[in-house]
Order: structure tokens, then sequence, then C-alpha cells
């Protein structure tokens, strides 16, 4: 075979490139470029050579020690995303809104595959401490949010969600199909989800559904509060309130 012959179901560069950037996740935002390699299944030389041309686009920045970050010209990308930006900055009023009320963890997240991603975060100092961070991925079925999200989703949405293999973080995670859908039931029925205490041990999340102009769900609003002091029925109608207001300004009218 010659050199220019490529191996069958060998890696595009494109893919490789994706695989250099996928090796930095929410655990490893700080990388040596031997992580990046082992991470991203590259031979070394492979990584150098992907990995310095992203640094000099800017998707990647190096330190003084030679330890690699993303970069902010990845930031302002992503930033143009219509799910980020765009829609942070109409739900602001709204989770400052939120906040005010309840000087706890406020959450904007929006649902990408079988998990959330979190766009915005307000947070206190005496509010309990959360995992979630602006640009942290978690599963739907554990999350305030994405339980919010995954209650109005699609039956055949929920039914992959139930077939899959569901983590669990807590003892209280709920990871049986049976209690999953009650509680996705609930969640209809009051208008708002409540994880309790499924990623953290001490936090309790009580989320609710935002949609858009043609009545069509596109992130939901949620408030992280501590497991001691946690009043899901006090802040359901709270966070109800705030969702549906980010709602209304993308142009949702109630029917």
């Amino acid at each position: 075979m010659s050199s220019g012959q490529s191996v069958p179901g060998s890696r595009s560069a494109a893919d490789r490139l994706l695989d250099v950037l996928g090796a930095f996740d929410q655990d490893n935002q700080a990388l040596s470029l031997t992580a990046i390699a082992r991470r991203a299944g590259l031979q070394l030389t492979t990584a150098h050579r992907l990995v310095g041309a992203l640094t000099r686009w800017g998707a990647l920045e190096r330190d003084d020690a030679g330890v690699y970050r993303i970069g902010l010209r990845l930031w302002e990308t992503a930033a143009l995303a219509p799910r980020g930006v765009v829609l942070r900055q109409t739900a602001m009023p709204y989770l400052e809104d939120l906040y005010e009320a309840t000087h706890e963890n406020v959450h904007l997240a929006v649902r990408d595959g079988f998990d959330v991603v979190y766009i915005e975060r307000i947070s206190g100092r005496s509010a309990v401490g959360v995992r979630s961070q602006v640009g942290a991925r978690w599963p739907l079925h554990a999350t305030g949010v994405g339980l919010a999200l995954l209650a109005h989703a699609d039956v055949d949405l929920q039914e992959q969600v139930m077939d899959r293999q569901l983590a669990s973080f807590t003892p209280y995670t709920v990871t049986d199909p049976a209690r999953l859908r009650r509680l996705l039931a609930e969640a209809r029925r009051t208008g708002y989800a409540v994880s309790d205490r499924q990623i953290t041990d001490d936090a309790v999340s009580v989320a609710a559904p935002v949609l858009g102009a043609g009545g069509e769900l596109v992130a939901a609003v949620s408030v992280v509060v501590h497991a001691e002091d946690a009043q899901p029925r006090q802040l359901g109608p709270a966070v109800r309130v705030a969702a549906r207001g980010i709602s209304r300004a993308l142009g949702w009218q109630p029917r």
C-alpha cells in the first residue's frame, strides 16, 4: 500500500483534531502533551502536530510549564451558538429575579443528546456547593434540569434513556426505569421536576422547562438548595414563574 493511501476505518484529520479537543473535560481542564495524546488515542508525534496547530489558531493555550488549556478563541466561537449567548441574554433578567427571591444556585441548561449542558449559573456565597458550572455536562436522568427536559421530551427519547445503563452518583440517584417514569409523570403533573440528592447527597434541585416561540422545548431553569432546607413545593412555583417568563421573552404564548 502506498503512503498516499488511507487505512480503511482510520480517523480523518478533522476527527483527530476533535479528539484532541475532546481530551479536555470538566475533570481534565489542564493537560500535558503526553496526557492529551493518551486521552485522544494518538501517537505523541501526531498529537504534537495537532496541538501546535490548535494552539496557533487559539483553540488551545500553553503556559510556561507546557500545560495546555482550552483557548479563548474557542470560547469566542462557542458563544455564537444560538442556544448559548442569545438564550442566556434573554434569560438573564429572570434568572436574576429567581436568585434574588431565593439567594440559592440558579441554573440554565439545554439538552444535548442524553445529557444537559449548563449555559448559565448564578451562585451565592451561602448557597450549597454544586458540581455544575457553565459548560458542564451531566446526564438527563439525574439532574433537575435534565428531569424537567426529559419529562416534556418526545416519548422516543424517554424510552431511549430508559434503555440505557443509567449512571449512579449517590445512593439516591434514580437508576430504575419504573421509578424514573414516576418522577417524569410527577414533573408533568406539577410543572416542575425535583432531583433529590441525585448528584450530591447534600443538594436538591427544582427545575422547570423553558419553551420557544413555537412551543418547542428549548431549555430548563433550576434552583439548587441545601437538602436539609429543601422545600420543593415552595420553590416549584418560583421556578415555574422564571421558566414561563423566559418562555414569553422567547415568543411563547400560552394557549
